[in-house]
């Protein structure tokens, strides 16, 4: 049965029977590829910019999932929203999951990583083939670690605004840092939330070029 098949809107499902991480996973028809997003600074499935993009992309043809990072008990303890290696191990997790779903399986997996779901989504990428391509959004792939950063093979984009100043900085070393395919881009005027109008807008339509470029979309 394949994915066209399976299309469903939008709806609550569970990661991984022992965490049971809640995830808000939607898959459009014909779609070719999952985003699988990682949220940033403890923020979870239900951050209203994740969201936004991920209904931009649904639109644009992409199924999309939106889970929790981290276990209610887990978020008491602040260190671990920044806990790279756990929560790159919880992306893994999420990949392993829908490689496995009937609905999924057939679909190419990519990342949108945001803040330091960045460089979350950075390591868990790092040696991983079946990622497709990886866009990160205000994030700090610096994170990831500069050897994570040289084992990425995922197309990765960078997107920084342009008044987020030092994190331009951290993102032009972890550029200069990766070996694959690789692209940064600064949207004029905005901060590091994409909070002014109109620059979250230019963030998805990046973001959407560039995945559906790396998914072999002829349209683009």
């Amino acid at each position: 049965m394949s994915a066209a098949s399976l299309t469903s809107a939008p709806h609550e499902v569970r990661i991984d029977r022992r965490l049971g991480l809640p995830a808000i996973l939607g898959v459009p028809q014909t779609a070719k590829g999952l985003v699988i997003f990682a949220h940033g600074s403890g923020s979870g499935r239900l951050s209203p910019r994740n969201n936004h993009v991920a209904a931009r992309l649904r639109e644009d043809g992409m199924a999309t999932l939106l889970l929790d990072l981290l276990t209610p008990y887990e978020e008491r303890d602040r260190r671990n929203v920044f806990d790279i290696g756990l929560l790159a191990s919880r992306l893994r997790l999420a990949a392993d999951w829908a490689a496995e779903r009937p609905e999924t399986r057939d679909l190419r997996l990519c990342y949108f990583g945001a803040s330091t779901g960045g460089g979350a989504a950075l390591r868990a990428a790092a040696d991983d083939p079946r990622i497709a391509a990886v866009v990160s959004r205000g994030g700090r792939p610096d994170l990831a670690g500069a050897d994570a950063l040289s084992r990425v093979r995922a197309p990765t984009l960078l997107i920084v605004g342009e008044r987020d100043g030092v994190v331009i900085e951290l993102n032009a070393a972890a550029h200069d840092a990766m070996r694959c395919e690789r692209k940064m881009v600064i949207i004029p005027g905005a901060g590091h939330l994409f909070e002014e109008p109109g620059t979250l807008d230019e963030v998805v339509t990046h973001a959407s070029n560039w995945f559906r470029h790396q998914l072999g979309d002829a349209t683009w």
